[in-house]
């Protein structure tokens, strides 16, 4: 009996990575003994085999066009043995097996604008949400809060003078797609949202915004013999989670909109438990195009960092270690109740439960 062909399969999410993979990567897949660092911006993988492969990173913008794209392909044909790849943070990657090439890999790669950095102890490239290019409900340009910081940061970038390496992330909402960070910039409303009323019964669902507010602070209403919603702002905690399902909700405001910090976030259980991270500074003008109040306040928690930290704490690890009044203390920032607040008791700060009770 002949053996039946299995049938193919179909091919769906990533495709398979191999096939774009460095060959001295494909070879020793699985087989790595070592790496070292031999400067910022390089990593070198030694394998049990002896191959060695050198790693030259250097940072881009996350929203590429396709001419930089073209022009960062070129370099990797010219200099590099043609195998690239795009962290999570958005810096690209050159592998390459012959440790002469590296030097003029860094060169082309300067040459051209691009900063080669963002290995070991250094300020990683910050990561960032979609911002006013894509998102459908952005109260701020997180790419230009990026853009702006990292002018002011790229020292940090290039070098490895930080006690540990340091994640920033920005998120042009409330909802924090931006994820955690050793420090974060968030944008932070301050007041409910403004409904048009006019609008609301032809625009949105109104039973899917109800349901989406996370403290059950919207009900549907009457206004003007219309159907329509309203807002209790007693609980409303200014998230802007309605605002996407309904535009006339308009919550984003030049004059209430704000920024707000946040640092302690940390995922990694290398050294110390995963952390979350908790709110040190808010109210920060939310002032395009340089943002330059919420960059001083993250230079400003960068150098106390710097200069008290141990070698090898992360920012969590530092807080922890000097206490919550003493990071206070070193970086000049006003405290108040609204700080840290660990989320325990988070039914009097959050005011209500997400359960509507009948």
């Amino acid at each position: 009996m002949a053996k039946r062909e299995m049938r193919k399969a179909i091919e769906t999410g990533c495709p398979d990575g191999f096939q774009y993979m460095h060959p001295l990567m494909v070879k020793n897949f699985g087989q790595w003994k070592t790496h070292d660092h031999p400067r910022p911006g390089v990593l070198r993988h030694i394998a049990k085999s002896g191959d060695s492969i050198w790693t030259v990173r250097a940072g881009t913008q996350r929203i590429l066009d396709v001419f930089t794209l073209r022009q960062l392909c070129d370099i990797g044909d010219r200099y590099a043995d043609g195998s690239v790849r795009f962290t999570i943070r958005s810096n690209i990657e050159y592998m390459v097996a012959d440790e002469e090439k590296v030097s003029p890999l860094i060169t082309a790669l300067e040459t051209a604008g691009f900063v080669v950095g963002g290995t070991g102890n250094s300020v990683a490239m910050i990561s960032h949400t979609q911002g006013w290019l894509h998102c459908d409900i952005p109260g701020t340009d997180a790419s230009g809060v990026v853009k702006a910081m990292m002018d002011e940061l790229i020292d940090e970038f290039k070098n490895c003078n930080m006690p540990n390496r340091v994640h920033i992330t920005t998120s042009c909402c409330q909802i924090n797609c931006g994820g955690q960070g050793d420090i974060a910039i968030n944008v932070q409303h301050t007041k409910p949202p403004r409904i048009n009323h006019d609008l609301v019964a032809n625009v949105c669902e109104r039973p899917s915004v109800v349901a989406r507010c996370p403290v059950a602070a919207i009900r549907p209403a009457q206004v003007n013999g219309k159907p329509t919603l309203e807002v209790d702002e007693k609980k409303c905690i200014c998230c802007g989670a309605c605002y996407p399902p309904c535009p006339p909700m308009q919550i984003n405001d030049p004059e209430h909109t704000k920024l707000a910090i946040w640092v302690g976030g940390n995922h990694s259980n290398a050294r110390s438990k995963p952390s979350f991270q908790k709110l040190v500074a808010s109210g920060i003008p939310n002032n395009p195009p340089r943002w330059p109040e919420a960059t001083a306040i993250v230079k400003r928690i960068l150098r106390c960092y710097k200069e008290d930290a141990r070698d090898w704490e992360r920012v969590n690890d530092w807080i922890d270690r000097i206490g919550w009044p003493r990071f206070f203390e070193l970086t000049g920032l006003p405290f108040t109740k609204y700080h840290i607040d660990n989320w325990r008791g988070a039914r009097k700060s959050l005011n209500a439960s997400s359960y509507v009770r009948i």
